[in-house]
């Protein structure tokens, strides 16, 4: 029987070893983890079909075409954004208007007391040929994204097939593994939740900046529309790394009045939305503490790249689960990461003294 301690070390070993294993295959893992999450959302599709005793092959049918619109759409966003930015960029640099809100911005950082090289530092970021190389990486981006969605739709196939099989687990195994079963339905359904309720706030968040934007003349609306919705799945800082790149250009475009303008606009509809109204409803599917929500988007993000952060959440629940939610004595640590299903066990009460003094009258009497 191995010590608490011992067991412990063994498990941090373990974990260390296959997160270095995902690391080194991150363009195979990554995919993965997209196809399941998809099939994930989509496979309660299949119940109706099902209690309407249509095939079995019609169900899964359903699940992969609906799997592949919503790999349609993020296609297709993702290509009208890049696109649109890279017409952007071009236009800004060959008019020139870029340049001078550099020189203009670099100015007033040195009036601010800032000496050259750090004035020069946190211009570079403006800096017209750094912009187009950005804009040209793009292009490659996009190539390596589709490479990507090819393969994930690949996996869709196979993991629909295989989901229709494995509905059968709570008939077969259900007697002997129904604590495993109960725990990968909780599992399935706070990640099918959480992104359903984040897809819907990000589409009016994104609706209303996108609106906002055009209203106020910023340049690319539909892009830094479509870079709201895809940072809102990205838990604490999503908002930050929806906002920066539309308030730079605001800057560029319409000065300090625009840009406080844009930023204004952004922190009422986003904190009104994402921070009052959106976690009421994805509290009982995430049961994330703040901390490690926001750590497992770093976390992640060094771990297989960009798609870490959209993925944090439930690979975060995932590694819970697999790790914490089968050891009874890893409830506090469960507790700690937000889980609050994880309460210990309630004491036995203590016997009164009518009870004692019964079991004392036995044991005389024996």
């Amino acid at each position: 029987m191995l010590s608490p301690s011992l067991r412990v070390l063994l498990v941090l070993a373990a974990s260390v070893v296959t997160l270095a294993g995902v690391s080194l295959a991150r363009d195979l893992f990554g995919p993965i983890a997209l196809a399941i999450v998809i099939v994930i959302i989509c496979e309660p599709l299949r119940r109706p079909l099902d209690r309407r005793g249509w095939p079995q092959w019609v169900s899964t049918t359903a699940v992969i075409v609906v799997a592949y619109l919503i790999l349609l759409v993020m296609g297709a966003l993702l290509w009208l954004a890049g696109t649109q930015f890279a017409r952007l960029v071009g236009e800004l640099v060959s008019e020139g208007g870029l340049a001078n809100t550099v020189d203009e911005f670099v100015g007033w950082l040195q009036a601010l007391g800032l000496d050259e090289s750090a004035s020069d530092a946190a211009a570079s970021a403006l800096d017209p040929a750094t912009l187009l190389d950005v804009a040209r990486s793009v292009g490659g981006t996009v190539l390596s994204v589709a490479t990507a969605l090819f393969f994930v739709c690949a996996y869709i196939i196979f993991m629909a097939v295989d989901a229709a099989r494995y509905r059968q687990a709570p008939s077969l195994f259900g007697a002997t593994k129904g604590a495993v079963i109960a725990r990968i339905a909780h599992l399935n359904t706070g990640i099918r939740r959480y992104y359903i309720v984040n897809a819907s706030f990000g589409a009016i968040v994104a609706v209303i900046d996108g609106l906002a934007l055009w209203w106020m003349g910023v340049p690319a609306p539909v892009v830094w529309a479509i870079l709201a919705f895809v940072t809102n799945f990205i838990p604490n800082i999503g908002f930050v790394l929806g906002l920066v790149p539309p308030a730079i250009l605001a800057f560029v475009v319409g000065g300090w009045p625009l840009l406080l303008g844009v930023i204004a606009v952004y922190s009422v509809v986003n904190v009104v939305l994402q921070v009052l109204v959106q976690p009421k409803f994805v509290s009982d599917a995430v049961d994330l503490s703040l901390t490690l929500s926001f750590f497992s988007v770093i976390f992640w993000t060094f771990i297989i790249g960009p798609l870490g952060a959209i993925l944090s959440i439930p690979l975060t629940l995932l590694a819970r689960a697999l790790v914490f939610e089968g050891d009874p004595d890893a409830t506090w640590l469960r507790w700690l990461s937000g889980d609050h299903t994880a309460v210990p066990p309630a004491p036995e009460p203590e016997p009164t003294a009518e009870r004692r003094r019964r079991r004392r009258r036995g044991f005389r009497r024996a």
